[in-house]
């Protein structure tokens, strides 16, 4: 099974994601993740929902200062805001992604505690287990039947 990661993303940039105007997540630490691994994506507060998924197509790594010429069209980040983001970082990190699913309802925080009581957000991402990413399969399927359904009758 391939590395599953869950990462926390601002809203703003979520949205970039799928809505496919941002092709490359940025981190100033390098995740243990490689190509045909999957990022499971939890949207950050305000809107706090786990939101979809996506293949890791690559990940690249450079100086900050060359880094930005690789994903400055495909990062969704101004030049500014992408300097402050890795201020005194000798290293940046670029997943570039590939094969993304949106959940359609996305599932809320309330739905994923209601059925997995003990689960906490990753302040900024969390390595899965086979078991926990079945499980939060399992949630998912649950919450799109759930709206199929409703829509059906």
């Amino acid at each position: 099974m391939p590395n599953v990661l869950l990462l926390s993303i601002r809203p703003k940039y979520a949205s970039q994601l799928f809505n496919g105007t941002k092709k490359i997540e940025l981190r100033r630490v390098r995740p243990r993740l490689e190509a045909g691994d999957i990022v499971v994506v939890y949207v950050s507060a305000p809107d706090k929902v786990l939101s979809g998924f996506f293949e890791v197509e690559d990940v690249i790594q450079d100086r900050p200062d060359n880094l930005w010429y690789k994903v400055k069209d495909n990062a969704g980040i101004e030049k500014k805001d992408f300097n402050e983001y890795y201020e005194e970082a000798a290293v940046g990190y670029g997943i570039c992604l590939k094969l993304i699913e949106h959940f359609e309802p996305p599932v809320t925080l309330q739905d994923l505690r209601a059925k997995w009581a003990n689960f906490r957000p990753p302040q900024s991402y969390h390595y899965l287990t086979t078991r926990e990413f079945e499980y939060l399969k399992s949630i998912v399927e649950d919450k799109m039947e759930i709206r199929s359904e409703h829509y059906i009758n």
